[in-house]
């Protein structure tokens, strides 16, 4: 009896089958691509829809009752008047992303300082998180003058009221997020001789990642608008001040394009986020597209 034929790979076959996989993999990452793009376009797509709906009802309006510019200037002349002034309105923005930056910055820093420190302490988590919950109770309209008359009117005080409207997102998602972690691997890895330092860099950190994020995303959005807020308090540059100013000499329209601006910039920051969940946390892709495959 004749059994079956076995096919010996050749040299001459070897090289067709890598360009066959290579071509697979292509294939698949096109097909990837392309349904992170429509994923983007069916989520940006609605948010869109509904501004242009208001943007044009706004429009209509401002025409059909010929309102005065000064009271409420139509978008077009938001747009037009904002184009006109955009070197004074970078040169405004300039400060505010250096304020935002700056205290975003001493924000992050001082969020894993101190959700390590409760994660490690039960004392610590018992006497500061009640504070912690504490400090939000207390108004920034009150505290950001005190700050301008104890440390003047440069940058450092624009970083604590900053710092102040983005810490507690950050710090109390980033300690659920530890809290979340999967105790029998952190049994496991410890009963394998690893240190608690250890343990906590393999199995809490990864865990507190989807948490952090979610904070970043919130606190991200105050991080600017806080900026504005500690300049209408006291400085002297950034789009705060710059509103201010044309408030002063009723010009509306540029008050609505420097509030544009603000929204755009915290907006992009928002975006960012995703992009650097993206990059940092490969897996989750992976996870999502074996949910939906």
């Amino acid at each position: 009896m004749t059994g079956p034929a076995l096919t010996e790979a050749t040299p001459e076959t070897a090289p067709a089958a890598e360009a066959d996989d290579r071509s697979g993999t292509r294939q698949a990452r096109a097909a990837g691509r392309g349904r992170g793009t429509r994923r983007a376009v069916s989520l940006a797509l609605p948010p869109v829809l509904v501004v242009a709906v208001l943007l044009a009802v706004w429009q209509t309006y401002t025409s059909a009752a010929h309102v005065d510019p000064t009271t409420l200037p139509s978008p077009w002349r938001v747009l037009v008047q904002g184009w006109q002034n955009r070197r004074d309105l970078w040169n405004s923005t300039l400060p505010t992303l250096q304020e935002t930056a700056a205290g975003f910055g001493m924000s992050f820093v001082a969020a894993w300082l101190v959700a390590v420190l409760l994660d490690f302490s039960a004392i610590a988590r018992r006497s500061l998180y009640p504070l912690l919950v504490a400090s939000q109770t207390i108004p920034i309209v009150a505290v950001a003058p005190l700050l301008i008359i104890w440390f003047g009117f440069g940058l450092f005080p624009k970083m604590l009221v900053v710092t102040l409207a983005t810490f507690f997102p950050l710090t109390a998602n980033l300690a659920a997020g530890f809290a979340s972690a999967d105790r029998e691997a952190m049994r496991l890895l410890r009963s394998l001789g690893a240190g608690r330092l250890r343990a906590f860099r393999m199995v809490r950190v990864p865990s507190a990642m989807p948490y952090f994020f979610a904070g970043l995303r919130v606190s991200i959005t105050y991080a600017v608008v806080g900026a504005v807020f500690a300049e209408y308090a006291g400085a002297e540059s950034g789009l705060g001040i710059y509103m201010q100013a044309q408030k002063s000499a009723f010009r509306t329209d540029l008050v609505f394009a420097a509030v544009a601006v603000t929204a755009v910039l915290s907006i992009a920051l928002f975006g960012a986020t995703y992009l650097l969940q993206r990059l940092l946390l490969p897996w989750e892709r992976a996870n999502h597209r074996e949910d939906h495959s």
